[in-house]
C-alpha cells in the first residue's frame, strides 16, 4: 500500500493546509475526544486516497461531504473509494457539511459512539 501512497502523501500534505471550513470545525472538536483516548489524523493517506480524518486504532475513516459530493460522478467516485477502503478493513462514516455546522457536538458524539462499537 505504501507504493500507492506515493501520490496521495504529497496531496495529503497540501490538503492539510487547505482544509474546508467544515473540516476545520470538526477537527477542532474531534480533538476533545483525545481525553477519551481517541486520536485522529487529518488528511491521512490510505493507498491512493486521502481520508478527511482517520482513527487508526479503530480503522475508521470520517468523511465530511460538501455539495460537490452530490454529483453523479462524485457519488460513483465515493462508492469506489469506500469499496477500496472497506476491502482493507476500514469503516467509512460520512457526514454532510450541514450536520457539522448545525450540531458539531452531535457529530462528535456519533463518531465516539461508533468507535465504542468497534
Amino acid at each position: 500500500m505504501r507504493d500507492q501512497e506515493a501520490k496521495s502523501r504529497p496531496l495529503a500534505k497540501r490538503m492539510r493546509k487547505a482544509m474546508t471550513k467544515a473540516e476545520v470545525v470538526l477537527w477542532s472538536n474531534l480533538r476533545s475526544l483525545n481525553t477519551r483516548g481517541y486520536k485522529f489524523r487529518r488528511q491521512h493517506p490510505i493507498g491512493p486516497y486521502v481520508a478527511d480524518f482517520a482513527h487508526i486504532a479503530g480503522k475508521m475513516v470520517i468523511e465530511i461531504d460538501g455539495s460537490t459530493h452530490w454529483t453523479a460522478e462524485k457519488i460513483a467516485h465515493d462508492r469506489r473509494r469506500d469499496a477500496y477502503l472497506s476491502s482493507r478493513g476500514w469503516t467509512v462514516v460520512r457526514f454532510p457539511n450541514d450536520d457539522v455546522y448545525r450540531d458539531v457536538s452531535r457529530v462528535v458524539e456519533e463518531i465516539a459512539r461508533r468507535l465504542t462499537l468497534t
